[in-house]
């Protein structure tokens, strides 16, 4: 056996944990604080830890990147996937997995130019949904009862918001406290806008009539959150109009753009949400004021126009005069009329007192009673002629109802009973006919189907012992008994194989003699 060699090297030897951790402090002893700058990639928002994880890189290397959760609070603007930013932290090594890697306390997008590229994209993303439709903006009301406001409840901006309500219209103001800047600030302003949306108008907490999204001044960086997509989603969808107040007059947001109104500053926001009071006070004294003075010339009109129309009417004594004259001319002669009327009614009663005396009226007597024995005595020849005419009557009636036109009527009613009669005997024997030719026709169909007609034309039918026919010849074993059933009788028979049959050689057989008729009943062979 060979003896092991001893190494020639006398090179210090270190274990894994020993080289990771050296590595580490070279690392971040040599890098105590650097400011890299990058493309954000692999960016996912944070873990639910809280800590963030990416890579940054340009077009030539990639280094790996954590933000833990303190430091991932203190950012002022949201990261995203593909932008462009500076880090400022330190570097270190994970010995896990051999990696080296920036903790990153502080970031800040790499100039205004990437963010104002990246605003614009997303300006035209949600432009291409028609969120920024002027179309869909709503008309703010002309005198709310309650304002909603979502801003920070520390500020000035909510102070002076408030201040200026108030001196111009006071009404209850509302306010949803978020955060302004800072990563939660897009999530707290749409939770803020969807919570005043889903309030009742009629609930403890009332709902608002106008909302009001106010921040003051700042960098692009400070109001990005303004610009966060589910703050514009939110904002386009309210069913309540809002004003956005966010930054100064020169500032501009994606939410100016969604939103009914935009505002230069906050206080021009609460001077757009009330009118001022002490106004509404004077334009309602001068309408007032108007009112009456049109009412009070409105009222002289029309006592003008009643007074020329009495100066046109007649007065009472005029428009009486005629009536009273024709009054006392005939008061004057209803006396003389009533004397006039008495005299001629009272002629009137004396000449008929005059035709009633007694001498009148025994000559009126006699008179009828003269009529009454002319009548009486032409009664006779009346009742006389009345019954002749009666009596005629009847006679004609009754040479109607004599014997001979009721032999007539008999004997045309015997014709007409014959008559029925032939018809009736010839409808009979005409049915006959038909269900003669009809039971005809079936019979000579019924031969026409029936498998007699078959055997008639020399076929037979092959039946089994049990009497079925048989249809296949593979149904047909060697040595069955048979019966073949012709025209004239029954034959029996035994099947034979028929490989026999096709072994035998084929010879050309003479004509079979004709052979005397098997008697029906009788046995034979079919082969």
């Amino acid at each position: 056996m060979s003896e092991k060699p001893e190494s020639a090297s006398n090179v210090a030897e270190y274990t894994v944990s020993e080289i990771s951790g050296a590595l580490k402090r070279t690392v971040e002893d040599t890098f105590g604080h650097v400011r890299v700058r990058g493309e954000i990639s692999g960016y996912r928002g944070p873990h639910s830890s809280g800590h963030a994880y990416f890579s940054l890189k340009d077009d030539k290397a990639r280094i790996e990147a954590v933000i833990w959760r303190g430091s991932m609070s203190r950012l002022r603007f949201q990261p995203e996937e593909g932008m462009e930013v500076i880090a400022t932290g330190k570097l270190t090594t994970y010995p896990g997995s051999s990696k080296y890697q920036i903790v990153v306390e502080q970031m800040e997008p790499a100039g205004a130019g990437a963010l104002m590229a990246l605003l614009e994209e997303r300006k035209r993303k949600l432009g291409a949904e028609g969120l920024f439709d002027p179309a869909a903006k709503r008309r703010l009301p002309f005198m709310p009862r309650i304002i909603g406001v979502v801003t920070s409840p520390t500020g000035a901006v909510i102070r002076d918001i408030i201040h200026r309500i108030t001196d111009r219209f006071p009404l209850h103001v509302l306010v949803w406290p978020v955060r302004v800047q800072g990563e939660t600030c897009g999530a707290e302003v749409a939770n803020a806008i969807n919570g005043f949306n889903g309030l009742e108008r009629c609930g403890v907490l009332p709902r608002p009539d106008v909302l009001i999204v106010a921040r003051g001044g700042g960098s692009l960086e400070d109001l990005w959150g303004f610009n966060d997509e589910a703050v514009v989603r939110a904002v386009a969808a309210s069913q309540i109009p809002i004003i956005s107040a966010v930054g100064h007059e020169t500032d501009w947001t994606l939410i100016d753009l969604a939103a009914d109104v935009r505002a230069p500053t906050p206080t021009g926001a609460a001077e757009m949400a009330v009118p001022v009071k002490a106004d509404l006070r004077a334009q309602v004294a001068t309408l007032g004021a108007r009112l009456a003075s049109g009412m009070s010339r409105y009222l002289d009109r029309r006592r003008q126009a009643q007074r020329a129309l009495a100066r046109a009417l007649p007065s009472a004594d005029q428009l009486l005069a005629l009536p009273r004259r024709h009054f006392d001319e005939t008061a004057g002669r209803l006396g003389r009329a009533l004397q006039a009327n008495t005299q001629k009614k009272r002629g009137e009663f004396d000449g008929c007192a005059r035709q009633l005396s007694p001498r009148l009226l025994q000559q009126k007597i006699r008179e009828k009673r003269i009529e009454i024995k002319r009548l009486d005595s032409q009664l006779p020849r009346c009742l006389a002629a009345f019954l002749h005419q009666r009596r005629a009557v009847f006679d004609r009636q009754a040479a109607r109802l004599s014997i001979e036109p009721a032999a007539r009527l008999a004997q045309r009613d015997r014709q007409h009973l014959q008559q029925l009669d032939r018809r009736q005997v010839q409808a009979v024997n005409l049915l006959i006919d038909r269900a003669k030719r009809r039971s005809g026709e079936l019979q000579r169909l019924l031969k026409t189907l029936s498998y007699q007609g078959v055997l008639e034309r020399g076929f037979a039918v092959v039946l089994d012992p049990s009497g079925t026919p048989i249809k296949r010849a593979g149904a047909v074993a060697s040595g069955d008994d048979l019966t073949l059933k012709f025209r004239d009788g029954d034959v029996h028979a035994v099947a034979k194989d028929g490989d026999e049959r096709r072994s035998q050689p084929k010879t050309e057989r003479p004509a079979p003699a004709k052979k005397p008729p098997v008697p029906a009943g009788s046995q034979g062979s079919l082969f």
